[in-house]
C-alpha cells in the first residue's frame, strides 16, 4: 500500500486534498501531521478519520525530532507539505513565525525526506516531495497579462516572502542533491471548510449577523479563483505524472475583484438566510501594506504537459461552497469561538 505523508491536512486544502484522495483512490494510505493551531480542525476529517488508511499525528513540522521520528517510523512514498502559516494579515503581526514554519519547517522535511530517502547515491526510486505554494510568490501584475512558471519571484508581504524562499529551498534541494521535488503555485483557493479569516468565509460570517464587511481600498484587487477540488486533481496530477524539479502553475481562469466577491456573497446571504444583509453593510478600510492588485496565473503548462483542466465555474463553485457553510453552522460557530474570537473581533468585526 502506497502510504503519503501530508503535513497540515486539518486545514483547508489539506482536509479537502484527504477526502477527495480516499474518495479515488482505495490503495493509499495517508499519515496526516499537523500542528493543530487556530486553522487546524479534525472536524474537517469527520468520518474520514480512521485510525488505517488515515492515521492522524499532532506535531510540528518545525520540530526536527517529530519529524525524524515520522520518517522513521513509515516508510514514506511521497511528502505533500499543505503545513503553513497560510493568512497575509497574521504575517505582518508576526513575521518571524512565519519565516519559521514557511521556511525552517520546510527545510526540517527536505532534510528528513534526504535523509531517510537515500540509497547509494542517488534517492529510492518513486520518491516524491511536493511543496504546495501560492501565486503570491509572484507578485502583482498589471492589467493585462499572467504569470507563467519562469516569472521572477517578488512577494511584497512576510507571508509571500516566505513561501519564495521555502520553493528557493525546494528547488536548491533538487539541484544540489537531486532529491525528487515538485513545486505547485496555485491561485485563490476556495470552497467548504475554509477558515472564516479568509475573505469568501468571513464575510458569508458577518453578513448573516449584518455585521460590517470590510473590504480593502477600493476593493478593485484582482484575484483568480480555483474551486478546492479542482487544485486536488491538479495535485493528483503533479504527484503522479508531474516531471522532477518543475514547477507548475494552478489557476481557474475565474478573476474577480474583491468587491465583485463581496457582494456575491452578501447577495446570497440576503436572498438565503437574511433578507435585511445588504450592500450598506461594506465598509471600505485603510489598504493593507504591500497589496498586489491584480493576481492570475498561466496554467497552460499543467494543461498541455498532464492534462489538467479546472472543471469548475466560478458561480457553480461559490454556490456550493455558501450552501455548505448555511447548512454547517455550529463548525463555522464553533471556528470562530475560542483562541480565534479575539483575534477576529480585533481584525474584522470592530474595523
Amino acid at each position: 500500500m502506497k502510504t503519503i505523508l501530508v503535513t497540515g491536512g486539518c486545514g483547508f486544502i489539506g482536509s479537502n486534498f484527504i477526502r477527495y484522495t480516499l474518495a479515488a483512490e482505495s490503495g493509499m494510505r495517508i499519515v496526516n501531521f499537523d500542528a493543530l493551531t487556530y486553522a487546524g480542525n479534525l472536524e474537517n476529517l469527520k468520518g474520514v478519520l480512521d485510525g488505517q488508511r488515515l492515521i492522524f499525528v499532532r506535531g510540528d513540522i518545525r520540530d526536527k525530532t517529530a519529524v525524524s521520528g515520522l520518517f522513521n517510523k513509515y516508510d514514506f512514498d511521497c511528502v505533500i507539505n499543505f503545513a503553513a502559516e497560510s493568512h497575509v494579515d497574521r504575517s505582518f503581526a508576526d513575521p518571524e513565525l512565519f519565516c519559521q514554519t514557511n521556511v525552517g519547517g520546510v527545510v526540517n522535511l527536505l532534510n528528513a525526506a534526504k535523509e531517510f530517502w537515500r540509497e547509494g547515491k542517488g534517492f529510492k526510486a518513486g520518491k516524491r516531495f511536493l511543496q504546495i505554494s501560492t501565486d503570491e510568490v509572484y507578485g502583482s501584475l498589471g492589467k493585462e497579462g499572467s504569470f507563467s512558471e519562469n516569472s521572477p519571484l517578488d512577494p511584497h508581504s512576510p507571508y509571500s516572502a516566505g513561501k519564495a524562499s521555502a520553493d528557493l529551498f525546494v528547488k536548491a534541494y533538487f539541484d544540489t542533491y537531486g532529491l525528487p521535488c515538485l513545486i505547485t503555485r496555485c491561485s485563490n483557493n476556495f470552497g467548504p471548510r475554509q477558515f472564516p479569516e479568509k475573505l469568501i468565509p468571513l464575510v458569508f460570517n458577518n453578513a448573516c449577523a449584518l455585521r460590517p464587511v470590510p473590504i480593502y481600498g477600493d476593493g478593485l484587487q484582482v484575484r483568480d479563483w480555483l474551486y478546492v477540488s479542482d487544485h486536488c486533481a491538479a495535485i493528483e496530477a503533479v504527484l503522479a505524472k508531474g516531471g522532477l524539479g518543475q514547477v507548475y502553475n494552478i489557476g481557474g481562469h475565474n478573476e474577480k475583484t474583491n468587491l465583485e466577491i463581496v457582494r456575491a456573497v452578501i447577495g446570497y446571504v440576503g436572498q438565503n438566510i437574511n433578507p435585511k444583509a445588504g450592500d450598506n453593510l461594506i465598509t471600505h478600510v485603510a489598504d493593507r501594506p504591500g497589496h498586489d492588485r491584480r493576481c492570475a496565473v498561466d496554467s497552460a503548462k499543467i494543461q498541455s504537459e498532464l492534462g489538467w483542466r479546472p472543471q469548475t465555474t466560478f458561480e457553480k463553485g461559490l454556490a456550493a461552497t455558501l450552501d455548505w457553510y448555511k447548512n454547517n453552522p455550529e463548525w463555522l460557530k464553533n471556528a470562530t469561538s475560542g483562541k480565534y474570537k479575539a483575534y477576529y473581533e480585533k481584525m474584522y468585526l470592530n474595523r
